[in-house]
Formats: structure tokens, sequence, C-alpha cells
């Protein structure tokens, strides 16, 4: 059995125009809902083994405040640029690559693929995995070739606005 976590980067900022899309930087309340899933990730009992990273200023920044917030070595995280908008094919890509050692994996990455990924995954989930929001599964397989697969099963999908007043 293996754990999958997709955890969708939090909001980034667009007060510099600029930029490029690889440089954007989080907003404040991408600042301030990365912990607040990184808790809530950890109240449900996800503890990756590893965490992959698109190389993208926002992505990375919500990888190391997730890192903090599970007690994940940060020295441990890897940037992979084939996460940056990958699609459902390089996502599977990714992870099929990834050591059977591992039994938990967490991928900190981009819409629209990690929206597809969750969908092809579990059918019919979400039409939007909401910005710093995070989809959990366990998979009944023995590597990370998730193309080939058994079944999966949802344990966690979470977003900011799931619990909060706004």
């Amino acid at each position: 059995m293996k754990t999958l976590t997709i955890f969708r980067h939090a909001k980034s900022s667009w007060d510099h125009p600029g930029l490029k899309d690889r440089d954007r930087p989080l907003n404040k309340r991408g600042e301030r809902d990365a912990p607040i899933m990184g808790e809530r990730m950890k109240a449900a009992g996800i503890r990756p083994s590893l965490i992959l990273s698109s190389p993208a200023v926002r992505t990375w920044a919500t990888a190391k405040i997730l890192a903090n917030t599970i007690s994940y070595p940060i020295e441990f995280l890897q940037r992979d640029s084939a996460l940056y908008h990958a699609g459902l094919n390089r996502l599977y890509d990714v992870i099929a690559a990834q050591d059977e050692g591992f039994n938990s994996i967490t991928l900190v990455g981009h819409n629209p693929g990690l929206t597809d990924l969750a969908n092809d995954l579990i059918p019919n989930l979400t039409d939007n995995l909401p910005t710093a929001g995070f989809v959990s599964m366990l998979i009944d397989s023995d590597d990370w070739d998730l193309r080939i697969r058994e079944s999966v099963k949802l344990l966690e999908y979470d977003f900011p606005k799931r619990l909060r007043q706004d």
C-alpha cells in the first residue's frame, strides 16, 4: 500500500506583473493558509517519507512551510523541475520514478495537473483543487507506477475555506 498526497501551492501574489510565472511569491493569504493546511494535514495523520516540489517560488515556499509545520526535515525536500505546471502524464511519470522504499509521498505542485490527477485516481472528486488544498489517498499498489493500480481510497480532501467562515 502507498499513500499519495497532492498539495496545491498556496495563494500567490500578482503584485509584480513583470515577474515571470516561476518567480511569483506567496501573498499574505498564502503565507497564512500554508501552515494552517500543514497543521490540518498533520492532524489527519499524513506523514510523508518524501516531499517533492515544483521549483516555482510559490510552490517551493509552500513546500518549506509545509515541511516546517509537519516536522519534516527541510534538507530532505526535493525540487523536481518536471513538476512545474505538469500535466497528468508527466505527474504519473514523476511518481513512477520514485523509489519503492518510500511508502508515502507528497507532491507540491500546480493546477490544472493536480486536479486532473486527483480526478483520475478518484473520479469526480473535485472541479478544482483550491490553492493550499490537498488530497491524500491510499493506493493498493506495491510500487509507484500508479497507472496500474487495484484500488484507491480517499483518506482526506481538505482546503482552507472548507472549515473557515469567511
